[in-house]
């Protein structure tokens, strides 16, 4: 009787999904900004903005770019200086945080709040803030917590629609 040595058999590599990439808005994404923002404005989770606002603030914009080139997912990061604690670091605000239906659920919103999460912390940000009139479960995931409107920045606050009746949160980066 012969005995072959076992032979190594290569197993097939776990097909695990790739994170969403993420990068800084350019002026040439005001429109899709716009338009991916459309619908979540239209059934009232956004705040209505003129399509001028995203070709002014596109640079505090984080997306996750899809396959075809549009975007499927975008936040908004604004620094509000001299908001902190009295002789504080400046303090941050996310907005108009949205990801296209065909993409929740897949990691695109996860992999734009830790990328703005990253960038408050590179910018020293003393604490960041976001309204939501949703539950705030991803936000609450990554450490946010319930804040009042006086703790945020005044001019952001001062901005809220009271009838949203929106959640605010905070956490420091």
């Amino acid at each position: 009787m012969t005995t072959a040595a076992p032979r190594s058999v290569p197993l097939p590599a776990p097909s695990l999904p790739r994170a969403p990439r993420v990068r800084t808005a350019g002026s040439g994404d005001a429109a899709a900004l716009a338009e991916l923002s459309r619908p979540f404005a239209r059934s009232g989770a956004l705040r209505e903005r003129p399509d001028s606002l995203y070709a002014v603030r596109a640079a505090e914009f984080l997306v996750a770019p899809g396959a075809d080139g549009g975007l499927e997912g975008c936040v908004g990061l604004r620094v509000y200086a001299g908001e902190g604690a009295p002789a504080g670091p400046p303090v941050g605000v996310l907005y108009n945080f949205c990801v296209a239906e065909h993409r929740q659920g897949r990691g695109t919103g996860a992999a734009l709040l830790r990328t703005a999460l990253a960038l408050a912390r590179t910018q020293s940000l003393g604490a960041l803030f976001t309204a939501t009139t949703g539950d705030g479960r991803l936000f609450r995931r990554y450490g946010f917590a319930p804040a009042t409107a006086r703790q945020a920045p005044r001019a952001w606050s001062g901005s809220l629609d009271p009838r949203r009746n929106a959640l605010i949160l905070t956490r420091t980066p």
